[in-house]
């Protein structure tokens, strides 16, 4: 032993002694060396508790070596780096890691939590269904606050991430996943091919078990062979070493999912240098080869600190040179306990006994074991770990019934290995069984898919390395090379006959399948018995292998026990579906830059830069940050200044930037028929030269948008819709040409992005906009009549469009200019209209424009209307067919006391009103079953003196000048107000043609 480092070993392992690192568990501070892992690390400094489980809150330690561990789960780091929930196993040691304990209080080794095992019995499976359910008024009081407060593991970060994610795309032509003895001989013969290769593995190390074993390829240590693979490999420019990278998730089309820890193993990131890093992989071929998980093996108390995997306590010994203990019990049903027996052994570890359930020892082993002076059992069981916060004993039960207490601080466990299939599951594949090595082995799979090595149940190392050779060959000849079979490397091999062996009957404690969830085989037993026995049914209602570690370790052993209990065979009982991701992958490794602005980011329009400079106040709307209203520094508030803007666009002239409404040009001989089918109105039939107002349905006749068609020739139409369906409509328009109607001859191109546009309104709109648009072109009532368009120039010779078109209910036109020119048609207009008085506005003003109008919008066409609610059911056609049609006649959507639009104004005209109050005849109650509508749009009206509103009310044409009650509890308002046309200002429509 060294140093304070009381459980390192004196030599041997691979870390860097040379190399001391600083860290701290729980707030107490150790050292590690280069190489560890933070598990590793606190082994050898004799930390073997490290956790508390999910529900009971039992003492948990250290069960395995890699990302399968469900136990030894910390919080990494703290303030805005703060992480939960992370694999101690798999974290990387450096200078001046941070980690702490979770879920425990007020500490890791007293957590008064600890009291639920004593309410074992209230919380066996499924208990959520069958408590918490008398008294109904304690659920809201108690129950929940209860249960959110005990739930989950670990604290997120409250602070912003101050760290950046990437994304990444990588094409090759060979993929490998994993780096252990199959996947570096697969890659080593896909690259010698010439095949772009690109190799992934989880671990910081590439080299997988032969890292962790004490074993001799081509007369080199197992670790110094791996090492000098790797070093010919990252050699190679056709390949690409991912060391630290996961492959979590086989996705359609050859794209497989991978997250690479690029700076988790240090303290923060370098400047620019993202945290993690998530890529996309496009291969021809995939070779499977991420090894396979060590099974434990059912017991009473097989959960206590000081039970580990037989294969992880070789890891630490081996690997990272720390004694797991000083004394162990080696359990196992497999002839790995032969290398574990050697390995302890050698590191100077007492083996105490040997407990081997089968009849009879292979004779390697019970040589081996003798030549040690190991006392042996065979046909044997340990029936219990003894200890709480640390195992200090075994009971085991020997072939003829008698009970023997063997002292000791590791009881190393091993029930056989589950090759680690996921991956090929994901695309739907199946997995199947195979008595042999007890484990389900990859079934179907992708053609472009095949498994090596211990993936593929081959689990010593001579098959190791031979298939994975073989496997990397064909895979490299599938991909189109000329791949040439490799020399297969000589190496030592070991037994590896297993017999199947799941649980331990009679155990006096709690036998735990699943570590992290506290599932025991009374959990187990408790299903069947209750009628969850499918493999499906029985995950959901314990939640066995809904962890973490997604039942690496504890789904075999849980359907077997199921097997058992139900008289069928482990496949007749069945696998449960393995779905990505394989390990957990962290959401900001997933957002990538997609986060705060960037999750959303909105688009300028063409006249930012210039609305800015005018003192906007800018809004997000759909896409884009628009201009809500133009501040003046004399003005208090923002109703002061959208009053000003109205005013000044009724009585004089103003304009807005429209650009963000949708845009779509509608080209070719079928464009017309096409527009038929889509808009309840016809299109068809519309004069070149004009603009007509049309809606659109989805297919079950509510109304999706609303815009203006305009014809600029016979083949070709230019369609808008709202800003914030823009993208809906384009998709639908696409669907309906792709697969409605693909013989109709017509082509969509969105063009939002290509035009600046602004309209310009008000009774003064004529004078400004005739100084803007180019002789001779004609903007009068005569040249440029109410709903006209015409492509024209303007500003000296700009491409341009106009449209004769009114939002406000004023004289207006809409001019478009494309959009590198629309800061200077903002800056034009200003200019040109300076003597006329011309107010910018926003979409505030606008709002309230419309709303005065009596136009709908997006508060009205809110997914649960139809075109004769919103005051268009005269303008849908009875000549022809269009979507929506069928399901628009539905008797529910033509019901007449459906509500309607309407419009609505106080009684008292001092009052304000709010959208989503809901109307309630005068004198009735304000309950559900009186509701008769709700407002959806409200301003307060220049043009009126006081506030205004549209809204939907049963039978509202037959209620005109009727009193209602706009009723809104939420915010306290109670408000009479009488019913009434929904157009405020100019209702016979003179002043837009004019």
């Amino acid at each position: 032993m060294s140093g304070n480092q009381s459980f390192r070993l004196s030599k041997g392992g691979l870390v860097d002694r040379s190399k001391l690192l600083r860290f701290s568990f729980d707030g107490m501070e150790y050292d590690g060396f280069g190489g560890d892992t933070l598990t590793s690390a606190l082994l050898a400094n004799g930390v073997h508790l490290v956790g508390r489980s999910f529900k009971y809150h039992r003492p948990r330690g250290i069960l395995s070596a890699g990302s399968e561990d469900p136990n030894a789960l910390v919080e990494l780091r703290s303030g805005a780096r703060r992480e939960p929930n992370t694999k101690a196993t798999t974290v990387e040691l450096y200078d001046g890691l941070e980690a702490t304990s979770q879920n425990r209080f007020p500490s890791l080794r007293l957590d008064v939590m600890a009291v639920n095992g004593l309410l074992s019995p209230v919380f066996s499976a499924g208990f959520y269904y069958k408590t918490f359910m008398w008294p109904a008024s304690f659920w809201e009081k108690l129950y929940e606050p209860m249960i959110r407060r005990a739930a989950g593991l670990g604290r997120a970060a409250m602070e912003d991430d101050p760290d950046i994610y990437d994304k990444a795309n990588a094409f090759c032509d060979v993929l490998v996943v994993g780096a252990g003895p199959a996947g570096l001989m697969a890659a080593l013969a896909a690259a010698r091919s010439g095949a772009r290769v690109i190799l992934a593995d989880e671990s910081f190390t590439l080299g997988g078990r032969l890292l962790a074993e004490n074993r001799s390829v081509d007369g080199k240590s197992s670790a110094e062979w791996a090492k000098g693979v790797v070093a010919e490999l990252a050699a190679l420019p056709n390949v690409r070493l991912l060391p630290r990278t996961t492959v979590f998730g086989a996705y359609d089309g050859g794209t497989f999912g991978a997250v690479e820890h690029v700076a988790d193993h240090l303290p923060k990131p370098a400047e620019g240098q993202p945290r993690q890093r998530l890529w996309r992989i496009v291969a021809k071929q995939v070779v499977a080869a991420q090894g396979a998980t060590e099974r434990p093996i059912v017991f009473g108390n097989n959960d206590r600190p000081g039970v580990m995997l037989a294969s992880a306590a070789r890891t630490y010994i081996n690997r990272h040179g720390v004694a797991p203990g000083r004394i162990a019990v080696v359990f196992s049903s497999n002839d790995d306990g032969a290398s574990t027996i050697n390995d302890l052994t050698a590191a100077g570890i007492t083996v105490a006994a040997l407990v081997d359930p089968r009849p009879a020892l292979p004779q390697v082993i019970k040589a081996r074991a003798d030549a040690l002076g190991i006392r042996v059992f065979t046909g044997g069981v340990v029936t219990d770990a003894i200890g709480r916060s640390r195992v200090k004993g075994a009971r085991i039960i020997d072939s003829s019934g008698g009970v023997h207490s063997v002292s000791c601080d590791l009881l190393v466990v091993s029930g056989g290995f589950s090759p680690n299939v996921q991956i090929t599951t994901h695309l739907g594949g199946r997995s199947q069984w195979r008595d042999d090595i007890a484990a389900f082995v990859p079934g179907t799979m992708p053609k472009t898919l095949a498994a090596a090595g211990a993936a593929n149940g081959s689990f010593s190392l001579s098959s190791c390395l031979s298939e994975g050779a073989r496997t990397g060959s064909a895979a490299a000849s599938n991909a189109g090379f000329d791949a040439k079979p490799i020399a297969v490397p000589s190496s030592d091999d070991e037994p590896s006959g297993v017999t199947a062996f799941w649980h331990v009957e009679g155990a006096k404690h709690k036998a735990f399948v699943d570590f992290q969830n506290d599932v025991t085989a009374a959990d187990v037993a408790l299903a069947e018995r209750e009628g969850y026995r499918s493999v499906e049914h029985l995950k959901r209602y314990t939640t066995l292998g809904m962890a973490t570690d997604q039942g690496r370790t504890s789904g075999v052993n849980g359907m077997a026990i199921m097997a058992r209990l139900t008289g069928k065979s482990i496949p007749e009982t069945g696998i449960t579906t393995a779905r990505p991701p394989y390990t957990p992958v962290s959401l900001g490794a997933l957002a990538g830059e997609h986060r705060g602005k960037h999750f959303k980011p909105f688009r300028l329009t063409p006249s930012h830069n210039w609305a800015k400079a005018q003192g906007a106040v800018f809004i997000e709307a759909g896409l884009w940050l628009r201009s809500l209203y133009f501040s003046k520094p004399f003005e208090s508030d923002s109703l002061t200044s959208v009053i000003r803007e109205v005013n000044g666009v009724r009585n004089g002239v103003g304009f807005c930037d429209v650009s963000t409404l949708g845009k779509v040009e509608v080209h070719g001989a079928d464009a017309g028929k096409f527009l038929d089918r889509v808009y309840i109105n016809m299109m068809s039939t519309l004069a070149v030269g004009k603009a007509r107002y049309g809606a659109m349905l989805r297919e079950d006749g509510i109304m999706m948008d609303d815009g203006t068609a305009a014809r600029f020739a016979e083949d070709r139409y230019f369609v808008t819709t709202t800003t914030v369906n823009a993208i809906k409509v384009v998709q639908h328009l696409e669907l309906c040409k792709q697969w409605h109607w693909p013989d109709l001859d017509v082509q969509i191109v969105p063009s939002t992005d290509q035009w600046a546009q602004y309209s310009v309104a008000g009774p003064r709109a004529r004078e400004l906009i005739s100084r803007i648009v180019d002789k001779p072109f004609d903007v009068s009532n005569e040249g440029l009549p109410y709903m006209g368009v015409a492509e024209i120039t303007a500003l000296g010779g700009l491409k341009a469009r106009i449209y004769r078109l009114s939002f406000s209910g004023e004289l207006a036109y809409e001019i478009a200019v494309p959009a590198r020119h629309g800061d200077l048609l903002a800056r034009s207009l200003m200019e040109k209209g300076a003597d006329l008085g011309v107010t910018p506005y926003g979409t505030e003003a606008l709002g309230v424009m419309r709303i005065e109008k009596g136009h709908v919008g997006g508060p009205e066409i809110n997914g649960m209307t139809t075109a004769a609610d919103v005051g268009l059911g005269k303008m849908a056609s009875k000549k022809k067919d269009y979507i929506g049609r069928v399901l628009s006649e539905r008797s529910g959507l033509t019901d007449a006391n459906r509500p309607r639009l309407a419009g609505f104004r106080p009684v008292d005209r001092a009052a304000r009103l709010r959208s989503g109050a809901h109307f309630v005849n005068r004198d009735a109650e304000p309950t559900a079953a009186n509701d008769q509508g709700y407002l959806t749009s409200v301003a307060y009206s220049p043009s009126n003196g006081h506030w205004i509103g549209l809204g939907f009310l049963k039978n509202a044409e037959s209620r005109m000048g009727e009193i209602v009650r706009a009723y809104d509890p939420v915010r306290g308002g109670d408000t009479l107000v009488e019913v009434v046309s929904p157009i405020f200002v100019d209702s016979e429509g003179a002043r837009l043609r004019v």
